[in-house]
């Protein structure tokens, strides 16, 4: 099976949005997704940039629904089902897949420190229960384990794995991923590291989850489609510029603080308000201010206007 030819290029880790009281903002979910559509993107919902760990089951499942409502013909969907006990992921797996998600996504659960062992049981358990394609999601940052490589590759060749999205900070281990699966026609490669995302797709990943790309999904877009035409002196322009963005929320922030951050910008972009799910919270009036400047700082200094899901 091919799955390259369905599940590939610039796929958005996106953001929840909620309202004062922290409820799912479904005017803001339309927003989004027309942004995203109008910038040729895909939707990841109910993952790290979307505070998933911190979500009741029931808003997950609300979040599912409403993005398959706003699924076009072309879009191909994909949701998070990460949780520390496996039967909630695989009964999120099955509310997903029956709603018009295309995979889904999991991490490790994040509480016990696993050995190799438990970790490949862990992952052919859920494979063997969810019925529809999966992805394996590494992200040392969050559950404090590293997946080997030689475990993702045995499970690889499980009919129902479909791919890995990688967010760790590694060169060494995404030069080994792109040995191992590059030229693999039934397992993809997703790089959730975003600023090695050009040099990624210039040396064969099947493409990128960037959290960036809820604010300028075309800086994606267009780096995709340079490297696929063989433009790499664009794609590195790009990355600068991807690089450049990435700083206005990320830099000297810890990963839940850009998140909220992260909101701070959509914000003012029209997308969604900033509100965040605990243990996460905003920061101080004076930090927001920060952000703002620097936002509109770069906006102009880049020649980027942005205004409530309009494109570039």
């Amino acid at each position: 099976m091919n799955n390259k030819q369905k599940y590939k290029g610039i796929i958005v880790p996106a953001v929840t949005p909620l309202t004062k009281n922290l409820k799912l903002d479904h005017r803001a979910i339309e927003k989004m997704f027309h942004y995203f559509h109008k910038n040729h993107v895909m939707p990841f919902i109910n993952g790290t940039t979307g505070e998933s760990t911190s979500l009741p089951f029931s808003l997950k499942k609300e979040y599912i629904i409403a993005a398959s409502k706003l699924k076009s013909n072309r879009d191909v969907l994909y949701a998070g089902i990460s949780a520390n006990c496996l039967e909630e992921s695989v009964t999120l797996a099955k509310i997903g897949f029956d709603n018009g998600v295309d995979a889904v996504a999991a991490t490790l659960p994040s509480y016990y420190n696993l050995s190799d062992y438990q970790m490949l049981t862990y992952f052919e358990q859920l494979a063997n229960q969810v019925p529809g394609p999966v992805i394996i999601y590494n992200i040392p940052v969050t559950t404090r384990m590293s997946i080997p490589l030689t475990i993702i590759d045995e499970l690889s060749a499980h009919e129902n794995i479909i791919g890995t999205k990688d967010s760790e900070r590694s060169d060494e281990r995404l030069n080994e991923s792109l040995i191992l699966w590059a030229e693999r026609e039934d397992f993809c490669h997703f790089l959730g590291w975003a600023p090695k995302s050009a040099k990624a797709l210039m040396n064969g990943s099947d493409g990128l989850v960037p959290s960036t790309g809820n604010i300028c999904p075309h800086i994606y877009d267009e780096l995709y489609k340079a490297v696929k035409s063989g433009d790499h002196d664009k794609a590195l322009e790009l990355q600068k510029l991807s690089d450049i963005m990435g700083d206005v929320y990320q830099k000297g922030k810890l990963l839940g603080e850009s998140l909220w951050a992260l909101k701070v910008c959509m914000q003012e972009l029209g997308l969604c308000n900033e509100f965040v799910m605990p243990p996460l919270y905003p920061l101080a009036d004076e930090e927001r201010n920060k952000i703002l400047k620097h936002l509109r700082h770069t906006l102009e200094k880049e020649n980027l206007l942005i205004n409530n899901g309009t494109n570039v």
